[in-house]
């Protein structure tokens, strides 16, 4: 047996047997966030409750405008976020999830009929598949289908990162995005914490490291990741705290899109967007990132690779674009590429997921 396919039993084993509730975890690592959007809550109060209760994810991981989208939830658990996004992809979307824990699986399954009742379906609109995450090509999912892939706290626990991103890579359209949280380290965990089976269950000890996330990521042909949401993650056990010593853990949420023809860096062209405030839920603001948090109706200076991040994405028709690639004027300052650690919320701020 594989290293590899060890620890994909030891997170079966873990998910499927050790826990039995989300008060089980011994960190914050998988913890909800404090504040739910409305529209939101008002789905959670439609969700069934043994899904909640097997819920183990960390944040809120569900991008804006969903309406008639194909979506691929990455380790999808007991369900949650898929029922939450199939209410928001409405009935002529698509939601599929998948999982390789039978335990997991058998909540989610078992409650697709009661969710279609209670959004007004005449059918399901979600499919939950056994398989694993690094390995969709087993599953016989197509390549450049998927207009979003969701994921919340699971790549962390793959034997192997890489081949996560480059399957999500893969199965998505042009112009679509992988938009997940995680957890992230402050450095390199060493190999004898990765070999914990508990630390690698608690999403801590399968972090990677902030910086190798971003080379991989770019490696794959995810050529500019940005930050949404970043807040540390505390840990309740002092068992848990003594091994990992000085490392210093975070949940992070990412939109990564697939578009080609990014830049390595924020690049100035002159251009500008107007937000047309017709994104579903947000009439007032649009946030892109930790960098952009575009008003309705007033002229927003972007790089050439946010311009293009809404431009040639589901996004297109909610913005008025201002400007070409003609003229190049330098780097765009304070657009992107930093560390993520740079923009950590002081106590009392309000860091969205708490992964």
């Amino acid at each position: 047996m594989t290293e590899n396919n060890q620890k994909n039993i030891d997170v079966q084993e873990y998910y499927g047997k050790v826990l039995q509730k989300s008060d089980d975890l011994k960190t914050n690592a998988c913890c909800t966030i404090v504040k739910y959007p409305d529209h939101i809550r008002e789905t959670m109060s439609l969700i069934h409750d043994e899904v909640m209760e097997k819920y183990y994810g960390c944040g809120l991981t569900i991008p804006q405008g969903l309406k008639d989208c194909k979506v691929l939830d990455l380790g999808s658990g007991s369900g949650r976020d898929c029922y939450l996004m199939s209410r928001l992809v409405g009935e002529n979307g698509e939601v599929v999830g998948v999982d390789m824990t039978d335990e997991q699986l058998d909540v989610a399954r078992r409650h697709e009929e009661y969710h279609a009742k209670q959004f007004g379906y005449s059918k399901p609109n979600t499919k939950f598949l056994k398989g694993y995450i690094e390995k969709l090509d087993e599953l016989n999912l197509e390549d450049n289908y998927f207009d979003v892939i969701a994921s919340n706290c699971v790549i962390n626990l793959s034997p192997d990162k890489e081949a996560v991103l480059r399957e999500a890579y893969r199965v998505l359209k042009p112009g679509g995005e992988l938009y997940f949280s995680d957890v992230y380290s402050d450095r390199r965990v060493p190999e004898h914490l990765q070999n914990d089976e508990v630390l690698w269950g608690e999403c801590l000890s399968g972090a990677l490291y902030w910086n190798d996330f971003l080379a991989i990521s770019k490696k794959v042909g995810f050529l500019d990741p940005r930050t949404v949401e970043i807040a540390p993650i505390t840990i309740e056990s002092k068992e848990v705290e003594e091994k990992v010593g000085d490392i210093k853990f975070y949940s992070i949420t990412y939109r990564l899109f697939k578009l080609p023809e990014l830049e390595s860096a924020c690049e100035d062209y002159g251009q500008s967007v107007v937000y047309k405030g017709t994104v579903e839920y947000e009439p007032n603001i649009f946030v892109l990132d930790g960098n952009h948090a575009i008003e309705k109706g007033v002229e927003f200076k972007i790089c050439g690779n946010s311009w293009r991040m809404l431009e040639q994405s589901r996004f297109k028709k909610h913005f008025d674009y201002n400007g070409n690639f003609e003229k190049h004027l330098g780097i765009f300052e304070g657009c992107g590429g930093e560390s993520p650690l740079e923009n950590i919320p002081q106590k009392g701020g309000n860091g969205g997921s708490c992964c």
